[in-house]
């Protein structure tokens, strides 16, 4: 089994520190190698970017739990920075999060969130719902169980400030902090106000996710003990779009040659860690 434990110890470490990041959104083992060539202190991958990235299909929960395993194992193979994880429902009931979290441990995560939101959508439902406090505590409880390393980060997340206001969130917050979760991540708050009156009703580490420009003030966000703020997953809509744009001009025949916007080898060097495999070759091949 992998040691995870320096990446895990790192991503506490922005967790229990007093400044809050933008982490950087990776969904392959190469973006999460530039990230880290970048310098991003964390890398996010979301539920969406998992899907798109093994499937090319949209944030249904349609990708299965191994499935997502797999590709974190990918990520967490190739580069050394910390990954925090949008584990979504947990895949099932509490039972099911405990696989989850063993799974994903496994595979090297260094954070993982579970939501209370109820997924997949039910048949008929066409409103977002959630789960009632006690099966998200329960949930949160089962996590925690099932954690081995004790460096890893579990965030009970929850969206309530957007689907059931502002009382309700801080509600949940509180109860799945009673509950023993290491970090809080609530997605939806959209205003300082908002952000105030959670950090107020809570001790825990904050991440924020989908915040707007109002939020945008990491010293203001990091005296309100938010440590990791969301920006979205453009990269992967930068690598459709370059994807797309680079085909159809082959396919409108314009050579290659005459091609925008593609890499340098050194980039490409890098990002694929050639030198380390022209060094094995030449170590062990005799190349």
């Amino acid at each position: 089994m992998t040691d995870w434990t320096d990446r895990r110890r790192r991503f506490r470490a922005v967790i229990e520190g007093d400044a809050c990041v933008h982490p950087g959104s990776v969904f392959d083992a190469m973006s999460a190698r530039i990230a880290q060539d970048i310098g991003f202190e964390v890398g996010m991958v979301g539920g969406s970017t998992a899907s798109l990235a093994v499937l090319g299909a949209p944030d249904l929960i349609v990708l299965t739990l191994s499935e997502l395993a797999e590709q974190m194992l990918r990520i967490n193979r190739a580069a050394e920075i910390p990954i925090m994880l949008d584990a979504d429902h947990g895949y099932g009931n509490a039972l099911s999060v405990m696989r989850t979290v063993q799974e994903l441990e496994t595979a090297g995560v260094s954070g993982l969130s579970i939501e209370d939101t109820e997924l997949p959508q039910p048949f008929g439902v066409k409103e977002q719902r959630l789960l009632s406090i006690e099966e998200g505590v329960g949930k949160m409880r089962a996590a925690m169980a099932a954690k081995q390393d004790p460096n890893l980060v579990v965030a009970g997340r929850t969206s309530a400030v957007a689907i059931a206001g502002l009382d309700e969130a801080i509600k949940r917050a509180q109860a799945y902090e009673a509950a023993g979760v290491d970090v809080l991540f609530m997605v939806g708050a959209k205003t300082r106000a908002e952000v105030d009156a959670i950090s107020a009703a809570t001790t825990l580490p904050l991440i924020l996710g989908g915040a707007t420009p109002e939020l945008s003030d990491k010293a203001y966000l990091a005296a309100r003990r938010v440590r990791i703020a969301l920006q979205g997953h453009q990269p992967i809509m930068a690598a459709v779009q370059a994807i797309h744009a680079t085909l159809k001009a082959l396919r409108d025949g314009v050579a290659p040659k005459d091609l925008t916007g593609l890499p340098d080898k050194a980039l490409v060097q890098v990002a694929t860690r050639s030198d380390d495999y022209e060094k094995a070759t030449r170590d062990f091949l005799g190349g």
